[in-house]
């Protein structure tokens, strides 16, 4: 700004920001409240009754969620086959650990590799069906994986899952890092800070606005020779990449993996995690494990029934706020 005359004196003006700076301060504040709350949660999580694992474990299946909320949310098809890959790349890399090598890096490169190929085989099957249709094939080809897992005892440990691995300290030259339960959350922070930023990216690409075209009017878009096939094939293996990470990732965190983590019954906790925070929001997913595994702590302390409070809670946010808890928050925001 140009210098005014004040008093005899020279002296700028002090820039104010203009209305569109402040509409994108309010923009990026909501993403530096997450990114806060999360760098510090090993901090205060005590303070609210939690603990550092339970951060962890909500870092872990947000992760997984916000995959599938790249093919529920923005590409609308969904799918219930999202554990089979979160429990394949599981027991990819605890196997990597017992018949490989010690190395958590390995055992998390071989779980997502693991995790993707599959989705990517898989893939230009299931497409080929949309709506119900595609739903149940997902739902199909997660319970074949399922029952692979609990009848191959020698290998995978069959109903008992898999033990005897455990993460192992990341070596840098000199440098040993123990995986403690803090250490291991902000290792689990970065690669949800990696998704996170492979996902914002992907959405503001061409690719990103092609999924939710799909989602919008599949007809349409095939009318301009686009085939949607493909991009529902792209957004199925992206997702199958991410919930192998987060299936290694499970893994690690407890040492332990077992053919629970395939089953179809956790791909519908995947979903209601993206519906209770809101599946066609960015920070959905994240809100929706936080409810969802914060909800599961508490309730199962007093209750062997919280599975039905739990029900409750998301039959009444479906039924009286459409667009999740995320969504009503913003709605009460704009309002005020």
């Amino acid at each position: 700004m140009t210098a005014k005359e004040i008093s005899g004196t020279s002296s700028p003006h002090v820039a104010l920001p203009s209305s569109s700076e402040q509409r994108d301060l309010r923009a990026y504040l909501p993403h530096a409240i997450v990114w806060l709350l999360l760098l510090t949660a090993p901090f205060w999580m005590s303070l609210v009754g939690g603990y550092t694992l339970l951060a962890t474990r909500v870092l872990v299946l947000a992760m997984a969620a916000m995959g599938l909320n790249l093919l529920l949310g923005y590409a609308g098809a969904l799918s219930f086959g999202q554990a089979a890959f979160f429990g394949l790349g599981g027991y990819a890399a605890g196997e990597t650990l017992m018949h490989l090598a010690p190395s958590t890096p390995l055992a998390m490169v071989i779980g997502t590799l693991t995790g993707g190929i599959i989705a990517a085989i898989l893939g230009p099957i299931a497409v080929r069906l949309r709506g119900i249709y595609f739903a149940m094939i997902t739902i199909a080809f997660g319970q074949a994986f399922y029952f692979i897992v609990v009848n191959w005892h020698s290998f995978t440990g069959g109903e008992d899952g898999l033990l005897g691995f455990s993460r192992q300290p990341l070596h840098f030259d000199t440098l040993n890092i123990a995986l403690n339960d803090i250490n291991y959350y902000y290792l689990v922070l970065i690669c949800f800070a990696v998704v996170v930023g492979v996902i914002a990216a992907l959405l503001r690409s061409p690719l990103g606005h092609a999924f939710i075209a799909v989602r919008e009017n599949e007809k349409r878009l095939q009318f301009f020779g686009v085939k949607a096939g493909t991009l529902l094939w792209i957004a199925f293996t992206i997702s199958g990449f991410i919930a192998g990470l987060a299936g290694s990732l499970y893994a690690l965190l407890n040492n332990f993996i077992s053919p629970a983590s395939l089953h179809w019954t956790l791909s519908g906790d995947f979903v209601m995690m993206c519906v209770l925070g809101g599946m066609r929001s960015f920070w959905g997913p994240l809100l929706g494990a936080a409810i969802y595994v914060v909800a599961e702590n508490l309730l199962s302390s007093y209750t062997d029934n919280w599975m039905t409070i739990l029900g409750l809670m998301f039959i009444l946010i479906v039924l009286f706020f459409p667009k999740g808890v995320l969504g009503m928050i913003r709605a009460k925001v704009v309002k005020s």
